[in-house]
């Protein structure tokens, strides 16, 4: 099963947005090791500036970022595999140990939804 690990940081944390040598090495490691094992099908930060597209009834609007109302923000994420949540979620807890200099953050760990998830929603 795959599986998207979303790191969110604080949006007003300097160090959640600076990687510094220390972060880089961790994060490095423990992406090699993923890799070895065959757990890793990709991982990506992602930079603070941004943009939110939302649709209330017919209307659209777009809003760049910085995102006052949220406290938290996705600032990377892990595509993995893994036999099932409580293994990806073992992985999670082992991901968020990379980020010793980030005083506040999170993981979501979710399922991807495969083609064999949606074949019975789909109109035959």
């Amino acid at each position: 099963m795959r599986f998207m690990l979303m790191h969110r940081v604080q949006e007003d944390d300097p160090a959640s947005w600076e990687p510094n040598p220390e972060l880089i090495a961790r994060m490095n490691a423990f992406v090699e090791k993923l890799t070895a094992n065959g757990v890793m099908l990709g991982a990506e930060g992602v930079q603070k500036q941004g943009a939110v597209v939302r649709r209330r009834g017919t209307a659209i609007r777009s809003v760049d970022g910085p995102f006052a109302e949220a406290k938290e923000v996705v600032g990377g994420f892990l595509l993995i595999n893994a036999a099932d949540l409580a293994e990806a979620t073992a992985v999670a807890q082992e991901y968020i140990t990379c980020f010793a200099g980030v005083e506040e953050m999170s993981v979501e760990v979710r399922r991807v939804a495969e083609a064999e998830d949606i074949e019975p929603y789909l109109d035959r």
